[in-house]
């Protein structure tokens, strides 16, 4: 079972240094933290729930939308993003790796108290840029690919090699 991270979308923002320096609009702000998450938790094989609050809207219902290992939640009318957050650390089983990325304080206590690890929303940013530069790193590395890349393969004879070679290939 893949880790949990539950993440405040908006206090992730809030603490987002690039988010201001471009002056990004929230709905792009949104958007941006929602891509980047998605590929932190495709690389590092997390599941993220990512949270944004609608206390102050009219929405009647709460929406979810699952795009791979990540699930973007807007919560109702009158719901803040710390009760959601507060339910699925409750909900969540014991024996799952749960983490909560806020830096409000209060929802840091209350939810470590439930068993999660506390992460703050900027050790959050850092953490998902230092992945990119990993995942970079991984797709300009040199992959090697096909029946060389295998050890016992070069253990062989070269007339074993030569034979398996052209066994790939289809030629007789």
């Amino acid at each position: 079972m893949n880790p949990l991270l539950l993440v405040d979308g908006y206090n992730v923002i809030g603490q987002w240094m690039r988010v201001q320096k471009e002056g990004w609009p929230i709905d792009q702000a949104r958007e941006r933290l929602a891509h980047r998450l998605s590929e932190y938790a495709a690389f590092e094989g997390l599941d993220v729930v990512l949270v944004f609050d609608a206390t102050h809207s009219d929405r009647l219902t709460r929406t979810e939308e699952k795009i791979g290992s990540l699930t973007v939640v807007f919560t109702r009318a009158g719901e803040s993003a710390d009760q959601y957050i507060e339910r699925m650390a409750d909900s969540a089983p014991r024996n799952r790796e749960l983490r909560v990325a806020t830096s409000d304080s209060i929802i840091q206590t209350i939810t470590f108290g439930r068993g999660a690890t506390r992460v703050p929303a900027r050790e959050l940013i850092l953490a998902i840029d230092q992945s990119r530069v990993k995942q970079r790193a991984a797709i300009a590395a040199p992959a090697v690919r096909g029946v060389k890349a295998y050890p016992i393969y070069q253990r062989l004879p070269p007339e074993q090699q030569a034979a398996l070679e052209r066994l790939r290939r289809g030629e007789k």
